[in-house]
C-alpha cells in the first residue's frame, strides 16, 4: 500500500469513526450515565467487534452479501430493530446507583456483537475493503485496513465518551438527564435514516 493510499485510508477511517453514528451516540450516553471507566468494556467491544467484522468482510463475506442482497437487507432491518430497542433502553435509563443492575453500560461482548447489526458499520467496512485493498497484495492491504480502523476507533470512542463525562455534572439534575437520554434515543433512531434508504 502506497503512502498516499495509507493517508487516504487513515483520513477515511478517522472521519468514519468520529462522525455521529450508533456507536458514538451510545458511547456518549454511556459516558454521561456511567462515566469513562465503566464505559471502557463497551469501547473495547466496539474496537474488537468492528475490527473482526472488517477482517471477515475482507475474507469474502462482502462477496456473499453482494450476491445475496436479501441477506444484507435482513442485517439492516435486524440492526434497525436492535437500535430501536437500545434507544428505548437509553430513553429509560438513569444514573447507575451502587448495586443497581437495572441500568448498566453495554458489556464487551454486547458491544462486539452489536457491530454485526450496525448498518453504519457494514457500510464503512464494505467501503473500506472495496476501495482500499490492493488485489495484487490483498492480504497485507486488508490487514492494514483492519489495523487502521482499529486504531482510528480508539480516539473516536475516547472523545465521544469524554464529551459524555464532561456533561455529567450539568446533567446531574434528573430532569436534564431525562431530557438528554430521550434526545440521545431519538438521535440514535434518526441515525438509521441514511443507512436504511
Amino acid at each position: 500500500m502506497s503512502f498516499e493510499v495509507l493517508l487516504a485510508l487513515t483520513g477515511f477511517a478517522l472521519v468514519a469513526s468520529t462522525t455521529p453514528g450508533p456507536n458514538n451516540l451510545m458511547v456518549l450516553t454511556s459516558g454521561v450515565n456511567y462515566g469513562f471507566v465503566k464505559t471502557i468494556p463497551h469501547m473495547l467491544g466496539i474496537i474488537f467487534g468492528f475490527s473482526f467484522m472488517i477482517a471477515c468482510i475482507a475474507l469474502g463475506l462482502w462477496q456473499i452479501l453482494e450476491r445475496s442482497p436479501g441477506v444484507f437487507t435482513a442485517i439492516k432491518f435486524a440492526g434497525a430493530a436492535y437500535l430501536i430497542y437500545l434507544a428505548w433502553r437509553i430513553a429509560n435509563s438513569g444514573p447507575m446507583k451502587d448495586g443497581d443492575e437495572k441500568g448498566r453500560p453495554m458489556r464487551f461482548l454486547e458491544a462486539a456483537a452489536f457491530q454485526w447489526v450496525n448498518p453504519k458499520g457494514w457500510v464503512m467496512g464494505v467501503t473500506a475493503v472495496a476501495v482500499y485493498t490492493n488485489p495484487a497484495n490483498f492480504t497485507v492491504s486488508a490487514a492494514i485496513v483492519v489495523v487502521v480502523f482499529a486504531l482510528s476507533t480508539v480516539p473516536a470512542n475516547a472523545v465521544w465518551c469524554g464529551f459524555g463525562v464532561g456533561l455529567r455534572e450539568w446533567l446531574s439534575d434528573p430532569k436534564r438527564l431525562r431530557i438528554f437520554n430521550i434526545s440521545m434515543a431519538v438521535l440514535l433512531v434518526a441515525s438509521l435514516w441514511p443507512m436504511l434508504r
